[in-house]
């Protein structure tokens, strides 16, 4: 049976419509799960909408609609992003859905089996739009001198009677677990970040809410319902199977890999795993937390006016050309800055020029002047030395992508496709048609292997052209097949004249 592998995204909160962050990781996420499906992995892959919250009462108030309504309309526009970018996922989650809610309820019963809940009153500083609780400590000061998350957003004054998780009691076991698991928490600079923070002291948490009833409620305990990132978390728990289905449960979890932005890294990290040990249940294996995506190096917001919708990019350079990009150019795991020109030049430069370009005269070559079939032909040295170089290059590859070093998988693929080209005008098959056939078949026979090698390695960034090009291939070893004027598989991009 197959070696199971369970990666996650962190589930997209819904109270506006997805942008280019939101495309990234599912992007990221849904490269990396191919890539193990193409190992051999038995892969369940999840990601989906966190729909609770206050931020989801105030935002479907403004819109004269209930949170329920906000959440299914929301909802749909990330199902149909995942649907429009390529998405491979096994379960699109909302927490909205029953068998969530029992997971949910499920873990807060077994941390109150543990005695880690109890009932008192929060007073302190809350921010709506992190969904998060802050200390004193932590805040900083705006323009204005008003009082400011650390992640700049505004916080007020909350009082309520709540019930509270003994964070406190997991600063040790924390501190403990990410000394004996040094891979848990990545990369290195997210990892040293949340070092300091549970060495500063860890204070409990405030894990209830009675302001509000749109959430997952409080088992045993009428009017309350569970903060958001309980229920959130919970998710990942959700889709492997908790509490019921023990089988899966003991089969997916604990995840590999919770893939998300580096603004939640403390929830996954901190929260997430102090739940866990108090419900006694495995931690997941490694936390990633990426980097963000600038828009000309600049952050993007709504009031500066630069957010970028996702589904437009890719309606008008394509898929897998933004696909492409985006796992090239953005070393993965920091910030990672993209404009229409960097997409057009990057898609341009290695799909169209390089490797598209190195597929199509190939291919026509082979469909004109050999009537679609090669024969056998006369093996030189150089044909070895070029099989070698893919070899080199996709194995690259694969190594880089087991360490989630992304960008740099795509950098060695393509010193591959350039050996290749390389190989081509050297041999130039178009000449020896005339003075040495036998040769030339063997010279193309060379290409049609390493173009194909090329072509399955790099599916997992861009599935939807690889799979075009191998059609055009034919399957390996028919006999029968024969290559047929092949369709561009990359055409060249223009940009946007507006960009």
């Amino acid at each position: 049976m197959a070696d199971p592998f369970y990666i996650t995204t962190a589930i997209h909160y819904p109270n506006g419509r997805p942008h280019i962050g939101h495309a990234y990781e599912m992007i990221a996420a849904d490269a990396i799960a191919r890539f193990q499906r193409q190992q051999g992995r038995d892969v369940f892959f999840q990601t989906g909408t966190d729909e609770h919250g206050l931020k989801m009462v105030k935002t479907a108030r403004d819109r004269d609609m209930t949170a329920r309504e906000l959440a299914d309309e929301m909802s749909s526009y990330f199902s149909e992003m995942a649907d429009k970018l390529d998405i491979s996922c096994d379960r699109f989650i909302r927490t909205s859905e029953a068998d969530h809610y029992k997971a949910s309820q499920a873990i807060w019963q077994a941390m109150a089996d543990a005695g880690d809940l109890y009932l008192d009153r929060y007073e302190g500083w809350y921010s709506v739009r992190d969904e998060a609780f802050y200390e004193e400590k932590e805040l900083v000061e705006g323009e204005g001198g008003e009082k400011l998350s650390p992640q700049g957003t505004p916080v007020e004054w909350t009082a309520e009677e709540t019930w509270f998780f003994k964070l406190s009691k997991y600063e040790k076991p924390l501190l403990d677990f990410y000394a004996a698991n040094p891979d848990f928490i990545r990369p290195e600079s997210r990892r040293n970040e949340i070092l300091r923070f549970v060495e500063g002291g860890l204070a409990d948490l405030s894990v209830s809410r009675t302001s509000f009833d749109w959430g997952v409620p409080v088992p045993g305990s009428p009017g309350h319902v569970m903060y958001v990132w309980v229920d959130a978390l919970t998710n990942y728990l959700t889709g492997a199977g908790y509490p019921d289905d023990q089988e899966r449960l003991a089969r997916y979890w604990p995840a590999d890999i919770h893939l998300i932005g580096k603004d939640i890294v403390r929830f996954h990290t901190v929260y997430w795993p102090a739940f866990l040990m108090s419900a006694k249940i495995a931690l997941p294996k490694q936390v990633f937390g990426h980097g963000f995506l600038l828009n000309r190096g600049e952050k993007m917001s709504k009031s500066v006016g630069n957010v970028v919708d996702p589904m437009a990019l890719a309606d008008y350079y394509g898929v897998d050309a933004l696909r492409y990009f985006l796992l090239r150019d953005v070393s993965f795991g920091n910030d990672g800055t993209f404009s229409d020109e960097a997409i057009v030049t990057r898609a341009n430069a290695d799909l169209s020029n390089s490797f598209g370009n190195l597929a199509q005269r190939t291919l026509a070559f082979i469909a004109k002047n050999c009537e679609g079939k090669v024969e056998t032909g006369r093996v030189e040295d150089a044909d070895g030395v070029l099989i070698a170089e893919v070899e080199n290059a996709c194995g690259g590859f694969i190594r880089a992508f087991e360490d989630l070093s992304l960008s740099q998988g795509v950098e060695l693929w393509m010193a591959g496709v350039f050996a290749c080209n390389a190989y081509i005008d050297a041999q130039a098959p178009w000449g020896l048609r005339k003075t040495d056939p036998e040769r030339m078949h063997a010279v193309l026979n060379t290409l049609l292997r390493a173009i194909r090698r090329l072509a399955v390695t790099i599916a997992p960034v861009v599935p939807g052209s690889a799979e075009k090009l191998l059609a055009q291939l034919g399957p390996q070893g028919d006999a029968d097949f024969r290559i047929a004027p092949p369709t561009p598989i990359f055409p060249r991009l223009e940009l946007k004249e507006e960009a």
